[in-house]
């Protein structure tokens, strides 16, 4: 998250100090509000360009972009509802690891998972079926008693 202070403390002092604490920028105050936009503008553009690629990944033929909230499989864009998308993402994160039922339910729904709660396997059911079968079979292995896979590089049947 980019930081710009506007304060009334215009001191060298002040300023190293607010710049040494994290912020990206730093204007005192009497400003000049088209300066203020400038800064703003100068500030998102330097943090967009080392997000965007640094948040985009791709797992197999499975690309994501977190901060646009779009997963494309090869180059066809993938459309999944928003549990759907943080769902795979939480996956994928982990791929070739397992994650459990109970992660994945607080991870992608916000909420504990109850006894004869079912709701995760129905969107992993949807997920599933929007991804399709890679070549070598599904992409999220269910296992037995601990949770979902997703596999991460193509395992022969």
């Amino acid at each position: 998250m980019p930081v710009l202070i506007l304060t009334a403390r215009g001191e060298d002092v002040e300023r190293i100090l607010g710049l040494e604490i994290g912020a990206d920028d730093y204007l005192p105050k009497p400003f000049n509000p088209r300066e203020l936009i400038a800064r703003i503008r100068a500030i998102l553009r330097r943090s967009n360009r080392s997000t965007v690629a640094a948040n985009r990944f791709t797992v197999g033929d499975i690309r994501l972009d977190p901060a646009a909230r779009e997963a494309w499989i090869n180059e066809t864009p993938l459309e999944l509802t928003s549990v759907e998308f943080t769902l795979l993402e939480t996956l994928m994160q982990d791929a070739g690891r397992i994650v459990t039922r109970e992660h994945l339910t607080e991870t992608v729904l916000g909420r504990k998972l109850g006894p004869f709660d079912r709701v995760i396997d129905v969107h992993v059911s949807n997920v599933r079926k929007k991804l399709g079968l890679a070549q070598s079979g599904e992409r999220i292995k269910a296992v037995r008693g601990s949770g979902y896979l997703f596999v991460a590089r193509s395992e022969p049947k």
